[in-house]
């Protein structure tokens, strides 16, 4: 070009060159892939819209991303609402979960809980302290819980390293349990020195012999730690009743293998249900072997589906005496959560425990042993309002998961059980764990913990009364089909002609 000095032409040159050499590389790429399209068998799509039907998949897996973030409305998510996440970010920053303007929850839905407020509500001052509830008052080291929230089943390896180690020093500071999950008792667990429920699941995980079978020898060394104040019977999971642990081969590695007594590198998945454990009998006796054998309290956890099962259960503790219950009764929820589950579980099998609760809570206040059994509620339980009608409909603690794992930073990017979480909350590869910051995280886990406290108080003292367990069925009402709401205790959640038709249905 005329006027151009040299050094520019020679640039403008070797401008050109790249430009023709990218259009050429670009033109390569897509004959490769036309080629492979084309002839592989295996997407149809891509089979007859070559190279462009590779953008459907490209746009499936962003969808996710931009209805999360750019299309969704507040109270549209699923399995949690940016509203919800949104509240726990806030609880956990020490922010106080405070909103403006007004509400954006529809609360004429069917089934929306609507508390009761007291016209004269409790003053500050007259307020009472939530006082410790002993579980397991027949055993030799009974357990005086401190805190009705606390901190649900999560293993190592479905959580990470540093995620666990997050949530024991957070529940440490903010003097509530953290369940160990089925995955066996690890150093992190124990770093923050707080109380620990450990839980036995289908393959005894930390408490099993070379064969799987429970080993009272393991029972006894994890006994031994003063921090480990209950063990927890993991019948079934309300997100896959029915089905054991799954733990992918990825995330098997050395030191989860050695404290789940697993080998590494290889898929750890679970029986499906206890195999010495197959009526109420046989529960009973199992334990009443590890509270002998442990000397601590001893429940165990499982979701309702039918329920008959359960009035047959109180009933043989009945007949043995109230001493053989079970310490506590670890109640899941249909729609609870989990690293990895089949979809047809999931989506179709268990009660909510918006359902369940009131049933069970019925079960076992008709035989008497409400004070005997005391019932932990778990499944999607994370903000004041669902922890406060758990109380109120029969409760006597809240175990929560994920309303934990969104405190340490999890997004919600429904990326558990693939290794690559983008929080390093649920992965094991290091430069994503990195993002993870134990000292910053573990002060947002307590500080989430104290601010449920302080709103479920809020709710109470509106209601009249000096602490969250003195929350009845009476203090809410719920919202029905005409939009118009009846009181809790005027609903009919157990009739008595379905307990006699909710037994296990006849193998034969």
């Amino acid at each position: 070009m005329p006027g151009l000095p040299g050094w520019a032409l020679e640039a403008l040159s070797i401008l050109t060159q790249l430009f023709i050499l990218a259009v050429g590389l670009g033109v390569l790429v897509v004959i490769v892939f036309y080629l492979r399209d084309v002839t592989q068998q295996k997407d149809a799509v891509r089979r007859n819209y070559p190279v462009f039907g590779r953008f459907r998949g490209l746009f499936t897996t962003l969808g996710e991303f931009f209805r999360q973030y750019f299309f969704a409305m507040d109270r549209e998510e699923l399995p949690f609402n940016r509203a919800e996440r949104d509240w726990v970010y806030r609880a956990s920053k020490g922010k106080g979960g405070t909103i403006p303007f007004g509400s954006t929850k529809p609360l004429d839905k069917t089934g929306t809980a609507i508390f009761v407020n007291c016209p004269f509500p409790l003053l500050d001052d007259d307020a009472a302290a939530t006082q410790p509830l002993r579980i397991g008052p027949h055993c030799r080291h009974p357990y005086d819980a401190p805190s009705f929230f606390n901190v649900s089943g999560m293993s190592y390896g479905a959580l990470s390293k540093p995620a666990v180690r997050a949530l024991s020093i957070g529940a440490g500071q903010a003097g509530i349990w953290m369940n160990t999950g089925e995955g066996g008792l690890s150093p992190m667990h124990l770093e923050g020195g707080g109380d620990i429920v450990f839980q036995i699941g289908t393959a005894k995980y930390g408490v099993r012999d070379a064969d799987g079978h429970l080993c009272d020898d393991r029972l006894r060394e994890i006994a031994a730690h003063k921090q480990v104040r209950m063990f927890e019977l993991k019948l079934s999971q309300g997100a896959k009743p029915g089905k054991g642990g799954i733990l992918p081969a990825s995330k098997v590695n050395r030191e989860i293998a050695k404290i789940r007594g697993i080998p590494v590198g290889q898929a750890s998945i679970s029986p499906n249900r206890h195999p010495e454990i197959g009526d109420v009998d046989s529960l009973l006796d199992m334990i009443a072997h590890i509270r002998e054998v442990t000397g601590k309290p001893v429940g165990f956890k499982a979701a309702l589906g039918a329920y008959g099962w359960l009035d047959e259960l109180c009933r043989a503790i009945l007949e043995r005496g109230p001493e053989s219950a079970p310490d506590f009764f670890t109640l899941d929820s249909g729609d609870g959560g989990t690293g990895a589950s089949p979809m047809a579980l999931m989506d179709n099998v268990g009660l909510p425990i918006r359902e369940s609760l009131p049933i069970a809570v019925e079960i076992i206040g008709k035989h008497g042993l409400r004070e005997r059994m005391r019932i932990v509620a778990s499944g999607k339980l994370v903000i004041p309002g669902s922890v406060a009608w758990a109380l109120a409909a029969g409760a006597d603690f809240i175990q929560c998961g994920r309303g934990f794992m969104f405190s340490i930073g999890c997004i919600q990017a429904l990326k558990c059980h693939q290794n690559t979480c983008p929080t390093g909350v649920t992965t094991h590869k290091k430069h994503l764990q990195r993002g993870l910051v134990v000292k910053e995280k573990s002060a947002m886990v307590a500080q989430y913990a104290r601010t449920i406290h302080e709103h479920v108080e809020l709710i109470a003292h509106s209601c009249g009364v000096a602490e969250p367990r003195q929350l009845r069925r009476k203090h809410v009402r719920i919202v029905q089909e005409n939009g118009r709401s009846i009181p809790m205790d005027h609903l009919d959640f157990l009739p008595r002609d379905e307990l006699a038709d909710s037994h296990f249905p006849d193998a034969s």
